[in-house]
């Protein structure tokens, strides 16, 4: 229920309460004892209010359990015996009120505590018939109707909150099982593409290749291991240069981190663009092509190196090597908003 509809319905409770406690002044024989009866309902009510919190705080709480057995004394002292009619009883409406508020705000230590105290104090002045005919074992119902429909309650959020939990987990899964389809699609379609042709040359001769076929085949398997190693490093126009290097007889390295995974791919088809230009240009012998670590202010990173074969023959392969190319390209940003 909503809290303020749960307060409307107490504070309509305690009104009513309060009214026949005033009712009651004229036929008590200690009316200043009622008067301090209804001022300590009164404040113990309001500070049970005022609390924000779905848990009520233990001093209040206590405060609900020691107010109700205090009217119950103050009260009975007032009053001639236990067969008064009227509005006499009418600390045993306040007692449950205040205890029925403190077992809703997950409080049912003091709740019980008080419903305990205020019994017992009715059984030792009217004696067991008392309790049922001066109301305290109805006030004890109410109490114990709010503790169980408190834990039912709790009970029912808590088992919304694991399907809740068991939901979003599901959609999780769901999600992920999506985009591995996807993917796993878009790498199968690029390789059908690539290697369709040769595959079917291969049918047609019966697997009899000659040695540019064999290494038209080389060439294609790493183009196939680019769609694994690559993934975002590769579009249309760098992956013709890639196999038109490789067919020359360059070593390539396409290599994705994942360094650039947060990034937009529409932000990323200018620069593999931009990198697919430079290589037009280049003969190397070497050509790494690599993403740039995570919360780097680069994108992609190439290399281009051209090895001395004198220098490589005698083991200086360090020393004989020349960089063609150093690109560096920054790491693209998205539009404002």
């Amino acid at each position: 229920m909503p809290r303020p509809l749960i307060a409307l319905l107490a504070s309509v409770v305690a009104a009513c309460t309060i009214c026949a406690g005033v009712l009651s002044l004229p036929s008590s024989l200690h009316p200043e004892r009622v008067v301090i009866a209804l001022a300590l309902f009164a404040v113990a009510f309001v500070l049970t209010l005022l609390g924000r919190r779905s848990a009520m705080s233990p001093l209040v709480s206590g405060l609900n359990a020691g107010t109700s057995f205090a009217m119950a004394l103050l009260c009975a002292s007032s009053m001639s015996g236990p067969g008064v009619q009227g509005n006499a009883h009418w600390y045993i409406g306040a007692a449950g009120c205040l205890l029925v508020l403190t077992m809703l705000r997950r409080r049912p230590a003091h709740a019980w505590i008080g419903v305990g105290l205020v019994v017992a104090q009715t059984l030792v002045w009217a004696g067991p018939a008392g309790v049922v005919a001066v109301g305290a074992a109805p006030m004890a119902l109410w109490v114990a109707a709010a503790y169980f429909g408190v834990r039912s309650l709790s009970h029912a959020m808590r088992d919304i909150q694991q399907f809740a939990r068991s939901e979003r987990e599901a959609v999780e899964w769901q999600a992920a099982q999506d985009a591995h389809h996807f993917e796993r699609q878009v790498r199968l379609t690029q390789t059908s593409r690539v290697a369709l042709p040769m595959l079917l040359h291969i049918a047609e001769t019966d697997g009899d290749l000659d040695d540019a076929a064999r290494a038209e085949c080389r060439v294609l398997e790493q183009t196939i291991r680019d769609e694994i190693r690559g993934r975002r490093l590769l579009n249309e126009a760098l992956r013709d240069q890639v196999i038109a290097h490789r067919r020359r007889g360059a070593f390539v390295q396409v290599l994705d981190d994942g360094g650039l995974d947060d990034v937009d791919p529409g932000l990323m088809e200018p620069i593999l663009d931009e990198v697919a230009a430079k290589l037009a240009h280049v003969h190397s012998d070497r050509i790494i092509i690599r993403t740039a670590p995570k919360g780097s202010d680069k994108s992609v990173t190439v290399v281009a190196i051209t090895i001395d074969e004198t220098a490589a023959a005698l083991g200086l392969e360090d020393e004989g090597e020349e960089v063609d190319l150093w690109l560096e390209l920054p790491r693209p940003q998205p539009a404002p908003a």
